[in-house]
């Protein structure tokens, strides 16, 4: 067992890079998931986009009944490897194995097709649940503080979008090349299968360099008191910790929030394909403008949570983030944009990208980073602490961007009558515009009622410092030992 460590080296940027690290692999899947896996299966091989949205929300229902299950056993599992770990190291090659086998379907019929894309993903999301919920667990485990956890869950959704957006990048610029017989590289099914591949290997390494870097903590972690708990009890408790008020706001939130982010993301080719008509070589100009929103996210969310609150700061980048992200699109359909083709369009679209999605990914770091503040909440009504639980809410919330996100985008373009194996700049126009007009207010209206909701949210700076007075005091008064190992 190791010995005490400094409460300065569980914080330090060493632990934040090896926690963040992991996130890596859920990025990818996660990246994967919403960008180019509806036009890979609908465009490419084939299967009609209604029935890509249905297999992918069938398999997030499965996910959704997993998630806190995983959270629940995770909580309270005892070994010498800690509560945390032992899912983290035995996820990392069932995920990238089943993640590998999505990107190389059989050439099978539609229904048979179908079936096989429902397995596939439900595998994946699966492993992913094994190891995304412990890790993430791991933050307020590490620290209390209140900006402390703000700057761990920065750090892991920089990693995460970064390596999503990482292999997009390689994706669009590697390997969904055109060919001889492929004139869109986003319709090269050889170079999907490419990509998949290289993305498995990523993803296993990120998980075991991740765990490999926090497994020196184990011994310093909150560790629950065995228990023999029928299952029925089991299940009373899960549910007891899920009804949590202030969980309860930023799940229904969250949820919204990443349906409409998985929209987004699942139609953004669509609608850099078919409305801008941009070449592969623009697409991935565009989406390298998230790596600078990303950092502009990661720079501004602990400054301004510091100064306005997780609250607060949030909702104001969620409406300034909606509204300069979705002023393109609105501006194009009353034609006050540049034309397709122009010199000023790509600039343009590039800009509007940086800072709406800057701040949109700002405000989901605090929606996460308000989720580990529900922990002590929890356990002062409780006399429970269920990290892992709490975040397989997260884990749903960012998961319901692929899964409700996909069965959406497959509706939409289903109502906007949208063909398939369409060429751009041969649709007709109508089409494209009926797209849009379904596509843009759907995506609002989802995000301005996820903003309402979060303003319900009644957590606080000083009524979290308030729940570690009264939680320590209880501790006092018990006669148990505080300090797990850690010192000053």
């Amino acid at each position: 067992m190791n010995g005490p460590v400094a409460k300065a080296e569980l914080v330090s940027l060493r632990t934040k890079l090896f926690y963040g690290l992991g996130s890596v692999a859920f990025g990818i899947k996660d990246n994967g998931f919403q960008t180019i896996l509806l036009l890979f299966y609908n465009q490419v091989i084939g299967l009609p986009g209604p029935l890509v949205g249905l297999a992918i929300a069938i398999a997030l229902m499965v996910d959704a009944f997993l998630d806190p299950i995983v959270g629940q056993i995770s909580d309270n599992f005892h070994s010498r490897w800690g509560r945390r770990h032992p899912f983290m190291y035995a996820s990392a090659l069932p995920v990238a194995v089943s993640y590998l086998l999505l990107w190389n379907p059989p050439h099978w019929s539609q229904h048979a097709l179908f079936f096989y894309l429902l397995g596939v993903a439900i595998v994946v999301r699966t492993f992913i649940t094994f190891y995304e919920i412990p890790s993430s667990a791991l933050a307020p485990e590490l620290t209390e503080d209140y900006d402390q956890r703000t700057s761990f869950i920065s750090f892991r959704l920089f990693f995460g979008w970064y390596g999503g957006l990482t292999m997009l990048i390689l994706a669009y610029t590697v390997f969904l090349q055109p060919d001889a017989t492929h004139k869109v590289g986003q319709l090269n099914e050889t170079g999907y299968s490419h990509y998949g591949i290289v993305a498995s290997i990523i993803m296993f390494a990120a998980i075991i360099i991740s765990s490999m870097g926090t497994h020196r903590f184990i011994s310093h972690l909150r560790v629950p008191p065995a228990r023999r708990v029928s299952m029925v009890q089991y299940i009373r408790e899960m549910f007891a910790s899920l009804s949590n008020k202030a969980f309860l706001i930023l799940m229904l939130a969250g949820v919204l929030f990443q349906v409409s982010t998985g929209l987004v993301f699942a139609l953004g080719i669509y609608v850099n394909t078919y409305f801008w008509q941009l070449t592969t070589t623009q697409i991935s100009l565009i989406t390298l403008s998230t790596f600078i929103a990303v950092f502009l996210a990661f720079l501004i969310a602990l400054p301004l949570s510091k100064r306005f609150g997780k609250k607060h700061a949030s909702m104001v980048m969620f409406v300034v983030g909606i509204i300069v992200a979705t002023m393109p699109l609105a501006l194009r359909l009353v034609n006050f944009f540049p034309v397709n083709g122009s010199p000023l369009l790509v600039p343009l679209l590039f800009a509007f990208s940086v800072f709406g999605a800057g701040l949109a990914i700002g405000s989901s770091i605090l929606l996460v980073s308000m989720l580990a503040d529900v922990v002590e909440d929890s356990e002062l009504k409780t006399g429970r602490r269920s990290e892992g639980l709490f975040f397989a809410g997260s884990s749903f919330m960012q998961k319901s961007a692929s899964g409700l996100g996909l069965l959406g985008s497959g509706l939409i373009l289903s109502a906007a009558h949208f063909p398939a194996h369409a060429v751009p700049g041969h649709v007709d126009p109508q089409i494209i515009r009926n797209f849009a007009l379904i596509y843009l207010p759907v995506t609002v209206v989802l995000y301005l009622v996820a903003m309402a909701i979060i303003g319900l949210y009644p957590i606080t700076r000083e009524t979290h410092e308030e729940n570690l007075r009264k939680l320590a005091s209880e501790v006092a008064q018990a006669g148990e030992p505080v300090d797990m190992g850690v010192t000053d």
